[in-house]
C-alpha cells in the first residue's frame, strides 16, 4: 500500500502574487492581445488626421461661399429698403445720410417730412456683412445706378476673388 504524502506549500503568497501566475500570463497568446499597442493607436490617430484633413480641404471654399450668399441675401434687403425709401419721399437717402436713412430719421438734409417710427428695417441698427464690416453705401453708384450697396468681402478691400471678392448691389440688378 502506498501512503499519501503530503506537500507542504513552499510559498505563501496569494495567487496575484504568485509567479507562476504571472509568467502564464505574459507568454499566453490571448493575454498579450488583450489591447492595443502604442504603435496601432498612433496610426489609428495619424488616419483619422488624415482624413480630417482632407474633409476640412474640401468643405473650406464652401464656407466662405455661404457668406457671399448670405451678404447678396442682405444686400438685397437693404435694396428693397432703399427703394421702400425712395417711393415714400421721391429720392433715395443721400450717400452723406448713408444707410443709417434706413433706420433712422436723417438729420441731414434732405429731410423727409413724415419718416415712418420704425424706419425701413428692422432692428434699430444696420447689420454688418457677414465678414463683421459695414456695408459701402454709394449714391450714385459705381456704374451711373441711382444707389449701389456694396460689400468688399473677407478681407474687406476692394477687389478679390473667391471669399475676399465684392458683392454688389449692381451685380443683382
Amino acid at each position: 500500500m502506498k501512503r499519501k504524502q503530503h506537500l507542504k506549500p513552499t510559498c505563501l503568497l496569494p495567487m496575484a502574487f504568485s509567479t507562476h501566475h504571472s509568467t502564464i500570463s505574459a507568454f499566453h497568446p490571448s493575454a498579450r492581445r488583450a489591447g492595443f499597442t502604442l504603435v496601432e493607436i498612433l496610426v489609428v490617430i495619424a488616419i483619422i488626421s488624415l482624413l480630417a484633413g482632407v474633409v476640412l480641404l474640401n468643405i473650406a471654399p464652401q464656407i466662405g461661399m455661404g457668406s457671399q450668399a448670405a451678404a447678396k441675401a442682405q444686400i438685397q434687403v437693404l435694396s428693397s429698403a432703399a427703394t421702400t425709401y425712395r417711393m415714400a419721399h421721391g429720392r433715395y437717402p443721400t450717400q452723406q445720410q448713408g444707410l443709417e436713412a434706413l433706420v433712422r430719421k436723417p438729420a441731414q438734409e434732405p429731410v423727409p417730412d413724415n419718416y415712418p417710427e420704425g424706419g425701413y428695417l428692422s432692428g434699430r441698427t444696420v447689420p454688418p456683412d457677414p465678414w463683421k464690416n459695414p456695408y459701402v453705401y454709394l449714391c450714385p453708384g459705381r456704374q451711373n445706378e441711382n444707389f449701389e450697396i456694396l460689400s468688399y468681402g473677407a478681407d474687406g478691400e476692394p477687389g478679390g476673388s473667391g471669399a475676399d471678392a465684392d458683392v454688389s448691389s449692381a451685380d443683382a440688378q
